[in-house]
């Protein structure tokens, strides 16, 4: 009996660490069938594309008119009755990557270096984008109040659902059994006015230790299923999408610095390593199907995409979700960085109760402090006994969140 069991957790282990699987065609497909969710991203589509004529017809098509975009996000933990101190964490840590792989400020994409001579004409893409767990206003008769992180437990998008009026105006993140062996999926453009969400499922929601019944495993476990779900959110196909025959503006994925490809790559290969529709396939885009230590970029004709799009659906979000204590923002600054492993944390001026939590870009906490009845302006830190790298520091007050980056060389 003992035998049988432990051949059957091998055989589930195996079929996990298999190819990753996405469940945007099937969520595409219900829309499609319904008719006014069909004309409502018809409609979404229509705009997206004036706002991609806008953006190519600029000289600097990658700016954005608003400098750097912030986005109020929600974290939902439907299956989750009771709060914790771990899921609140989990959450932030998610977003935190996401702030890390849309800003091309992950460590991995330093592999792109050499990877890149397999790929003329290909450069990595930053969206140059701020998602902020919301603090603020929070939907009537959530039990939230102005501080609160916005992070849910029990009480909304529940039986399954995709979106949920309760949550309109921002970028919703549900964690759940998204189906069947899948470990995410989006609408293809999304819809924050509807309430929609991008679903990831309990292992795979952000990285590190992970929480009771929410612990990330490999090879998902670094928190870029929501990388990638997120991106078709922002109206990025699959790089597979199909071989480019005569317009790479209106075929396969519609990016035209992203190499055609008619079939997924799943696993680990090398750069280069894999050819498709005649060309070397980008497995190490976002928008593949490798594994998490194995994406690490978006193209530059990407980030285009998703910031057309993002114009197109801006006036969606709320803007009085978020803090504007600029004064918390503008308060800090980490000297030196790089540094060799020790560094101040300097205020401008005195905050008297903070904490400073720092971990790796695995998500595992290597340094955690709170500071009550604080009077100094200066906190040195001291992580010298740690590997070189970058390492991610999280200075929360009063439900202000700020994340900086700091390199140990």
């Amino acid at each position: 009996m003992k035998l049988k069991l432990l051949f059957a957790l091998l055989i589930v282990q195996l079929g996990y660490s298999q190819q990753r699987t996405c469940g945007m065609e099937q969520k595409m497909e219900r829309i499609m069938n319904d008719p006014i969710a069909k004309q409502n991203y018809l409609n979404l589509q229509a705009n997206f594309e004036i706002e991609l004529a806008k953006l190519e017809n600029n000289s600097n098509r990658l700016a954005s008119p608003n400098a750097t975009i912030i986005i109020p996000v929600a974290v939902h933990f439907p299956d989750a009755t009771t709060p914790t101190t771990c899921l609140r964490a989990s959450a932030q840590n998610q977003v935190d990557l996401l702030n890390l792989d849309y800003n091309g400020l992950n460590s991995d994409i330093s592999q792109w270096t050499s990877a890149r001579s397999f790929y003329p004409n290909v450069n990595t893409g930053s969206l140059d984008v701020r998602f902020v767990l919301a603090n603020q206003n929070h939907p009537a008769g959530t039990g939230l109040v102005n501080g609160d992180l916005a992070v849910t437990f029990g009480t909304d998008f529940l039986g399954g659902a995709d979106a949920d009026s309760t949550w309109s105006g921002y970028l919703n993140l549900v964690c759940r059994n998204a189906g069947s062996g899948i470990l995410g999926y989006s609408p293809l453009g999304g819809s924050p006015s509807n309430g929609q969400t991008v679903v990831i499922s309990l292992s795979s929601f952000g990285s590190g230790a992970g929480c009771t019944g929410y612990v990330p495993r490999s090879p998902y476990h670094l928190g870029r299923t929501l990388t990638h779900e997120l991106g078709h959110f922002f109206n990025l196909d699959h790089t597979f999408a199909g071989c480019t025959n005569t317009s790479c503006t209106t075929q396969g994925d519609k990016v035209c610095d992203t190499p055609p490809s008619n079939a997924s790559v799943g696993g680990c290969p090398a750069a280069g390593g894999t050819t498709k529709c005649s060309v070397k396939t980008l497995t190490m885009n976002y928008m593949d199907y490798t594994n998490d230590a194995c994406m690490y970029m978006f193209t530059a004709g990407q980030a285009s995409r998703m910031l057309a799009y993002y114009n197109s659906i801006s006036s969606q979000f709320l803007t009085n979700v978020l803090s504007t204590n600029s004064f918390f923002v503008n308060n800090f600054s980490i000297v030196p960085n790089p540094s060799k492993g020790i560094f101040d944390i300097q205020l401008k001026s005195v905050l008297d109760d903070y904490s400073i939590v720092i971990y790796d870009t695995t998500g595992r906490i290597i340094f955690e402090k709170e500071f009550v009845n604080n009077s100094e302006l200066n906190q040195r830190i001291s992580l010298n006994d740690n590997m070189k790298g970058i390492y991610l520091i999280s200075i929360r007050s009063q439900g202000d969140c700020l994340t900086k980056k700091i390199i140990i060389d």
